[in-house]
């Protein structure tokens, strides 16, 4: 029943529920439209968090991989030997020190028992430093390789050891160093490797060839290399009728009464009585408190 006055219309009816429809749609829309803007964003903030920490990663292995190599450039610039003023001045003081220490040097190697030094040295973890000759350096490279790598010394001897052709001249001295140093060169694989030290075949004082020597050295100082004899040996260039004991008394005699010594051996061919030695020669000098260097503790 309808009220007086009242007119009922059922379109009116219809167009307030279509229009309430119609609102309930849009904002059921709206709203599926914000969440799928949300999942979006989240989606997003996940890759973005994640591709930040594929980066982080990725930076701190960068970092590591840069920190390894300055490390490794670190080590490999701590081999190369550096000639500063510091160092010179060490070479002048080489013999004296107020504490025992002996440096064991090895001249007119590589050769065949030059390996087995370095077995012993590496047994006795003492580092030793090496005068090479540049032609046997190009017979042996792997044992010059070898030196290298466990940290001995490699110095420089000259080319030929032949008197009459290294002291032709003073600048034949230089030519004979400058040649070995390349032999050394090739033979570690580092190209900017200079020893800066020579030591003269027969020593800097005296003989035929004095003043040729001398004449040299001047220009080896000019050209930024430093020279060293010894002032201690086991007597293994004095005879061919080698023996332990007459080593061992040698070096006893020579490194008496002596804070510094610079101990002159060989790892020649035939010098195999120097290896067989070489074991006693490290305890008798550890037993009378000397500590072992090498020339990478001078050359600064």
């Amino acid at each position: 029943m309808v009220k007086e006055g009242y007119e009922l219309n059922i379109y009116n009816i219809d167009s307030r529920k279509n229009k309430f429809n119609k609102r309930k749609i849009f904002i059921i829309i709206i709203l599926l439209f914000i969440l799928l803007l949300l999942i979006l964003v989240i989606i997003n903030l996940v890759k973005i968090i994640r591709a930040n920490k594929v980066y982080k990663q990725y930076e701190s292995q960068l970092a590591l991989l840069n920190y390894q190599k300055q490390q490794e450039e670190a080590k490999r610039q701590a081999k190369i030997p550096k000639l500063t003023d510091e160092g010179k001045k060490n070479i002048d003081e080489i013999y004296h020190s107020e504490t025992k220490r002996a440096f064991l040097t090895f001249d007119d190697g590589p050769s065949s028992i030059t390996n087995t030094i370095l077995d012993i040295l590496k047994q006795e973890n003492v580092k030793a430093t090496f005068f090479v000759l540049g032609n046997r350096v190009e017979k042996n490279p792997e044992a010059v390789k070898r030196m290298y790598d466990e940290g001995h010394y490699i110095a420089n001897h000259g080319y030929t050891h032949v008197y009459e052709n290294i002291y032709a001249s003073p600048e034949t001295v230089l030519d004979e160093y400058n040649k070995c140093n390349d032999a050394v060169k090739n033979a570690i694989g580092v190209q900017e490797y200079n020893s800066h030290l020579f030591r003269f075949p027969g020593g800097l004082v005296g003989g035929k060839y004095a003043d040729i020597k001398n004449q040299a050295n001047e220009l080896l100082k000019q050209n930024n290399i430093m020279h060293i004899d010894w002032n201690a040996l086991n007597g293994d260039a004095e005879t061919n009728n080698l023996s332990i004991d007459f080593e061992m008394c040698r070096l006893q005699e020579t490194t008496q009464n002596k804070n510094s010594v610079v101990v002159l051996m060989h790892d020649a061919p035939l010098k195999k009585v120097t290896a067989e030695a070489l074991p006693q020669i490290i305890t008798y000098l550890r037993d009378q408190g000397y500590e072992f260097k090498n020339f990478y503790d001078i050359i600064k």
